[in-house]
């Protein structure tokens, strides 16, 4: 006689329980950054809105075997680029440039979906070729691939995702057997075609001016500078600092909430956080995530076949690369780029595709087997 478990044993609880600490830490931080602010009034309970039917998403994602996706990769490919066209082309012609799709009062914006569905695609088509990983044939056809979405999301523009999805990519490269040598000669061999390629891409409006001040502004900082992006960097700085090791206390950030601390809900939580919670709160986000993106690998060794591991590979590079970048954003480490900081910073659009991220790796886990009892 054989006895089926129940797939759902295989569930990664502590993956579950990661997130959703970290994604009630960041609304509770994110009511107290908007007090007294009364356009932001309903941006906690938005993300709250965001979260619960996020987690409703991620479940239902968690349940399909996460094969189905392999399927209908090209309907997906295909409706993404579309909808990165419609929202370049039309919505640009009509309403001006815009980065999101507005339904009702709900903002959804296709560049953060399109992480997920680079993801699903590459890995199926990476897959499927892995004993041909080194032909130049598959690897200039998973560019290809790559920058038909990569291409729409500049063009909004939106450099910091562009990179983010040229990162999934390399990343996608690697984990398939790629050698790290051949990824070097294409990033040589990318470097002087940028050259070229930045100046005409400044012209026609692709690169905006602002995106130049912010690497302008980390490259030869000005330290009589008290406005614009230096403004905000400085600000972090001094609300990282002032924090101390515990803190000034919840809803008592100086920085916070006499709002020197701009943006504070979404791209600079992290030193909202480092304001009030001080090194204390600012060191157990750094190691739940760290701890987050790590089990994301240990699924991605676990997976059944390579589709599985390249998509919770994938979805551990994209956590990492993000918090990576917004956290050195905080800390001065990098330019200025507008990432968020996954399930913490406030966005709809991007709570919601992580969360979708991590059904996928939940599905990788509960369908990599099921185990069979036979009583001899």
């Amino acid at each position: 006689m054989n006895i089926k478990l129940s797939k759902w044993q295989y569930y990664e609880l502590w993956i579950f329980m990661s997130v959703l600490f970290l994604m009630i830490f960041g609304i509770v931080e994110i009511q107290s950054a908007i007090a007294g602010s009364i356009e932001l009034a309903n941006h906690a309970q938005r993300q709250l809105l965001f979260g619960i039917v996020g987690i409703f998403v991620m479940f239902i994602v968690s349940n399909i075997d996460y094969s189905f996706w392999g399927s209908v990769d090209k309907y997906l490919y295909i409706s993404i680029v579309l909808a990165l066209f419609i929202l370049n082309v039309v919505a640009s012609a009509v309403f001006g440039a815009s980065r999101w799709f507005k339904f009702l009062t709900i903002n959804i914006q296709p560049a953060e979906l399109s992480k997920i569905v680079l993801i699903l695609v590459l890995a199926k088509y990476l897959a499927r070729n892995q004993n041909r990983i080194r032909d130049i044939s598959i690897i200039l056809r998973s560019l290809l691939i790559a920058m038909g979405i990569i291409v729409g999301v500049l063009i909004q523009p939106s450099l910091s995702n562009s990179i983010i999805l040229i990162v999934i990519w390399f990343s996608l490269l690697w984990a398939s057997g790629l050698p790290l040598k051949y990824l070097a000669l294409f990033i040589i061999g990318g470097i002087i075609p940028a050259i070229f390629i930045i100046p005409l891409l400044i012209q026609s409006g692709v690169v905006h001016e602002y995106q130049i001040a912010r690497v302008t502004a980390f490259l030869f900082p000005d330290p009589s500078s008290s406005y614009g992006d230096n403004y905000n960097v400085h600000q972090a700085l001094i609300s990282i600092g002032s924090g101390g090791f515990w803190g000034q206390g919840y809803g008592h950030g100086s920085q916070v909430q006499l709002r020197f601390l701009r943006v504070r809900h979404s791209d600079y939580i992290f030193s909202a956080i480092a304001n009030e919670f001080g090194f204390a709160g600012a060191f157990l986000i750094l190691i739940l995530m760290l701890f987050l993106v790590l089990r994301c690998l240990r699924v991605a060794r676990l997976a059944r076949d390579t589709y599985g591991g390249l998509i919770a590979y994938g979805v551990a590079v994209l956590l990492a690369f993000q918090s990576i970048i917004n956290i050195g954003v905080n800390l001065n480490f990098i330019p200025v780029t507008g990432v968020t900081l996954p399930f913490v910073s406030y966005g709809g659009s991007s709570l919601l595709t992580n969360l979708i991220g991590i059904g996928l790796v939940e599905s990788v886990m509960i369908h990599r087997k099921y185990v069979d009892f036979n009583p001899v």
